[in-house]
């Protein structure tokens, strides 16, 4: 069996060949070619965290992946300077069903969560975007950030979280090399870091939304990729009601995301207001943005396909690479 690490995951995974096999996924999973059972929820009520089971098989472009991802959630890790999500993978081979490898999926999933972002930047931002704003300063919020700046020439970025301390560690972090911009900035306020932002991401687990609808800027496209509960918010009411709604799977959405489950149950929106799922965007079965002043949302869940295929590039690589580590199972 093969070990891949963090590390090695990182390296076995660069943004670019990612967002192109999210679009294979999303495209699998609205064409009918993958089983994924909606993920099975373990809550941990004494210490305010989930873990969650999500199997996914699919066939895309000739290849075949099956994989098992087991990954917890808790959202008071902060306090104890660890990560707030733990995973891994364990890939199994399609035909025989014998296991293969196990991967980190921590960093697997901040990577996948953030190319599927960029594969919905890619479809949806308009191309002479130039400004984004970051809310969220953790793994998931550098990943996102990555997933634009290889997308859109993206030249300013404001940061924005409750945090300081973290916006100033994520800014030092991130600022330069070869795709981000070395301009980011600090945002004080909400209202400051969307006013004039062409592209908005948000990674938090906020039950409130994140900014206010009346400082956003026609034809701004926003990546919501933080909440995955029914009462968890990112984006404003008003905001969901008048964008472009896309997702990445209708049912998951549907069943998970507080950002479009409350503004049904107010009876302000209703499930065809969901325009698109990303897949039928890529098949071209659906159309994108339609004028340069449209706002356009994509809302992430995430779904388990973005892992099995994330997790077949990572093998393809890292055996191409030399990296990881073989063991006897």
């Amino acid at each position: 069996m093969m070990i891949l690490t963090q590390g090695d995951i990182r390296k076995a995974l660069p943004m670019d060949e990612v967002v192109e096999a999210m679009k294979q996924a999303y495209a699998a999973l609205s064409a009918g070619q993958a089983e994924v059972p909606l993920r099975s929820r373990l809550p941990i009520f004494p210490h305010e965290g989930v873990t969650l089971i999500m199997p996914a098989f699919l066939r895309s472009n000739g290849q075949e992946a099956l994989t098992i991802k087991v990954v917890s959630v808790y959202p008071h890790n902060v306090k104890r300077n660890i990560p707030i999500i733990h995973a891994a993978v364990l890939v199994l081979e399609a035909d025989s069903g014998r296991p293969i490898a196990l991967l980190e999926g921590g960093a697997l999933t901040a990577i996948r969560t953030g190319a599927g972002a960029g594969a919905a930047t890619d479809l949806l931002a308009r191309p002479e975007s130039h400004v984004a704003a970051i809310f969220g300063a953790g793994v998931q919020g550098r990943t996102q950030l990555e997933a634009i700046c290889t997308i859109r020439p993206i030249q300013t970025v404001w940061v924005y979280d409750p945090i300081p301390e973290k916006v100033s560690r994520f800014i030092k972090e991130m600022s330069g090399g070869d795709i981000i911009t070395d301009d980011l900035r600090a945002a004080d306020t909400p209202a400051q870091a969307v006013v004039e932002a062409d592209i908005i991401c948000t990674a938090t687990t906020s039950s409130n939304p994140v900014f206010a609808d009346e400082y956003l800027k026609p034809g701004v496209h926003i990546n919501g990729v933080g909440s995955y509960t029914p009462d968890m918010q990112e984006i404003p009411t008003e905001t969901v009601a008048r964008a472009l709604v896309v997702v990445d799977s209708r049912s998951a959405s549907l069943s998970e995301a507080g950002d479009l489950i409350q503004p049904i149950r107010k009876g302000i929106i209703d499930e065809s207001h969901i325009h698109a799922e990303i897949g039928e965007l890529v098949l071209g079965t659906k159309r994108g943005r339609t004028s340069p002043e449209q706002i356009t949302f994509f809302k992430s869940v995430g779904v388990a396909v973005q892992d099995a295929l994330a997790a077949n590039l990572a093998l393809k690589n890292a055996q191409e690479m030399g990296l990881g580590q073989r063991i006897s199972w």
